[in-house]
């Protein structure tokens, strides 16, 4: 059974602390449409930009992961993106007041609380997944971490951690289906050694930090003195070393919650890849940098499977949708000037061409005749035409109307067409026609390969 997209039915509020910043500040989740992923904006800053979750945008790995797009940045947003992802959901808009996310209990507990409070609403949309077909590896030898992706019918999370420390030994975690997060892994606080935290301290990094966000693992003897001072620095009566090498801040909810609280910064890491996964995650020594390296070669597979299925392939030997003679009564085009020969398939919203590139063609006689190539300029027309044939096919009188171009953008040429090469155009609607307006991207390949693709608007006017 195909699965829907989801959002929330109401815009909610937190407010919190910066980890690092002390500030104070408020996020807001937002309902959005279809399709719209995870964004950003910053209410604080007029420019009103808004800052895909996109794992191309991570700028800063070293204390939480943080993405910048136009100069615009968000820190630490793994536990906000897990509480999205670990819910499943696909659509929302996240506001701050800041330029950091709340660190409040150090896990993703009271956002997914939040979240839960206004609901979750079912769009009409289909929920794309990145399915994992073969195994995706990342190696980092010199810090021990291995991620690997293997093929699974469903996301499934297994983590081993092993910092080869006497008061944190190996610990694994799995998480064998999305349902299992909020209640066995949403309220996982983050972790750290006292060495980390005393160089935070020293180096004023933690200034929203106040003991009660993070599990503290003690990795050398203290005196009554320096925990004293601690104390002090935390506002705490008293802080001691528990039996089991943490501070007495906080207690354990499970014994393996630090495992547990890596797993769940992958999956918010993870959600960068911008579409949901089918695969099984097998991570040793997992960290918020080896998450995004990983998550960049998931996406890089991911782009490369898309380009794959859209590359339209035809029979020489199927009649064709549209013939040459059955074009010319749609279009207005006449040799030299028509550059497509045939029309193979057509959907309500997209359509594909063909065009034969051979020597006879007029404009090889003048453009590098020692040298053919097919100039970028009639790829483009020949790219719009095809769009324009997409755009007549939605009137009853095709005939009384003609398509002209009102704008260009993003022409991107990747290779050069020569005689021989057989073109494909695959143009595709942004969305519905406004006013005689239409908007469309176009791409046009040779074989498996795209040799150009551009953004089109045309306006259909009555001849």
């Amino acid at each position: 059974m195909s699965e829907k997209q989801r959002t929330i039915k109401a815009p909610v509020s937190i407010t919190g602390v910066g980890l690092h910043t002390g500030n104070e500040v408020i996020i807001t989740f937002k309902p959005a449409p279809e399709n719209y992923g995870y964004k950003f904006r910053r209410v604080d800053l007029t420019t009103g930009t808004l800052v895909d979750a996109d794992v191309d945008h991570v700028v800063d790995t070293s204390r939480g992961t943080s993405i910048e797009q136009d100069g615009v940045r968000i820190d630490t947003i793994e536990h906000v993106l897990a509480a999205l992802a670990g819910l499943e959901i696909d659509n929302a808009i996240i506001e701050l007041n800041q330029s950091e996310t709340p660190i409040l209990d150090g896990s993703s507990k009271v956002y997914v609380e939040a979240l839960k409070t206004v609901g979750i609403v079912e769009q009409k949309a289909l929920r794309q997944y990145f399915e994992v077909t073969s195994n995706i590896t990342y190696l980092n030898p010199e810090k021990k971490v291995e991620m690997i992706a293997i093929p699974s019918a469903e996301f499934k999370v297994s983590v081993m951690i092993d910092y080869e420390s006497k008061v944190l030994q190996s610990q694994n975690a799995t998480l064998n289906n999305l349902r299992q997060f909020e209640h066995d892994f949403a309220s996982c606080r983050t972790f750290v050694f006292m060495h980390e935290l005393e160089y935070l301290l020293n180096n004023n990094l933690i200034k929203g930090g106040d003991l009660s966000n993070a599990i503290v693992f003690v990795d050398r003897e203290m005196s009554g003195v320096e925990l004293d001072h601690l104390a002090h620095l935390f506002n705490k009566p008293k802080v001691k070393v528990l039996k089991e090498g943490i501070l007495n801040n906080l207690e354990l909810q499970y014994p393996n919650e630090p495992a547990r609280h890596k797993l769940l910064d992958i999956i918010g890491d993870l959600a960068l890849v911008g579409m949901p996964i089918k695969g099984h995650i097998i991570a040793t020594r997992p960290g918020h940098h080896s998450n995004v390296q990983f998550a960049k070669l998931i996406k890089k597979q991911l782009k490369k499977e898309r380009h794959t299925e859209n590359v339209h392939t035809f029979d020489p030997n199927k009649p064709p949708l549209y013939n040459i003679n059955q074009i010319k009564n749609l279009l207005p085009h006449r040799p030299p000037f028509l550059f497509i020969d045939k029309i193979i398939e057509m959907g309500t919203d997209y359509v594909v061409g063909v065009k034969n590139v051979t020597i006879n063609e007029a404009f090889f006689v003048g453009h590098f005749p020692e040298e053919p190539v097919m100039p970028g300029v009639l790829m483009i027309e020949a790219l719009a035409q095809n769009g324009g044939i997409l755009a007549l096919s939605t009137l009853e009188d095709p005939q009384n109307y003609l398509t002209l171009f009102v704008k260009i953008d993003n022409v991107k040429f990747r290779h050069k067409v020569v005689p021989g090469d057989t073109l494909v155009f695959f143009c595709q609607f942004n969305g519905p026609m406004r006013r005689g307006l239409i908007s469309m991207k176009g791409v046009a390949y040779v074989g498996s390969k795209i040799v150009m693709e551009a953004e089109m608007m045309a306006q259909l006017q009555r001849k």
